[in-house]
């Protein structure tokens, strides 16, 4: 069953208009990938949940999306700080999650979302939502991550395609076809991001470039913001030996397909096909 809603997983550092230093950047776009979360939501009058639980600043994080958001138009947004499951059981957090039109979770550390909202009753309604109505779910970095069913808690970037180097848990299962990684390139995500592949080999790996995001709706996904999508498929591989070795064992995996994509080009996740936007840029003689 094709899901009705939209996700909208974000690769993180999506520039907000806000100065800040790095360690305290919160992550997003002005005029590009939030304006497009505005507009699949229905627009400035949306009801637009900011959920800021992947956060350890949560208070400066649900502020900076309220200005980010304003700026935009929105006025009808609520921050949900949720910080245990008792809180994702209250009715009315049930009641906000029930009239919204959008959720948007905010980066920080993803097993923060899984532990105090996974298998809750606010969770169970963002999925039923999302499966039946037009209903919008977005993330910024751990946000996007959490959302596939195998989900990466982590990894070093340093022990590149070391078998055990990446962390994987159960994520929200809004769409177990894929696995998603953030923060891709500048982290130097590959080695993590290959491994969680050749570990769940029928699984889609993407790698999202900071300031760059996916509109995936009716079983297709389109690349929006300003880098790029890094696509693993490891169906085909001649070679895998993940099952084999033990932890801690350099790995080998041969013919990985690989695609590079960047904005407006499309994915078509059940028959894994990719579409590629016409440059409208003419040639120059």
């Amino acid at each position: 069953m094709i899901a009705k809603g939209t996700l909208i997983p974000i690769g993180g550092n999506e520039d907000k208009g806000v100065e800040t230093k790095e360690i305290y950047h919160l992550e997003f776009i002005e005029e590009g990938i939030l304006s497009r979360v505005v507009k699949e939501s229905g627009g400035i009058n949306a009801k637009i949940l900011i959920i800021p639980t992947a956060s350890s600043i949560p208070d400066e994080v649900g502020e900076n999306y309220l200005t980010a958001f304003g700026k935009l138009g929105c006025k009808n947004l609520h921050v949900l700080n949720i910080r245990d499951r008792d809180q994702s059981e209250t009715p009315t957090n049930i009641q906000l999650m029930q009239e919204a039109d959008c959720v948007m979770f905010s980066g920080g550390n993803q097993s923060n979302i899984t532990r105090a909202i996974g298998g809750t009753t606010l969770h169970k309604i963002m999925a039923e939502r999302y499966q039946n109505e037009n209903f919008v779910i977005a993330g910024t970095s751990a946000g996007a991550m959490c959302m596939s069913h195998e989900m990466i808690t982590g990894g070093s970037s340093q022990e590149s395609f070391i078998k055990g180097a990446v962390g994987m848990g159960e994520g929200m299962s809004f769409i177990p076809e894929l696995i998603i990684d953030s923060h891709f390139i500048r982290r130097g995500r590959f080695g993590r991001l290959a491994e969680a592949v050749a570990k769940f080999p029928k699984l889609i790996g993407v790698g999202l470039a900071e300031d760059t995001g996916l509109i995936i709706k009716e079983g297709k996904f389109e690349v929006l913001g300003s880098g790029m999508v890094i696509l693993f498929n490891a169906r085909k591989a001649k070679h895998n030996n993940h099952h084999l070795l033990e932890k801690g064992t350099p790995m080998s995996l041969t013919n990985l397909k690989t695609h590079i994509l960047a904005s407006g080009d499309r994915f078509n996740i059940k028959k894994k096909k990719v579409k590629i936007s016409p440059l409208q840029i003419p040639v120059v003689k």
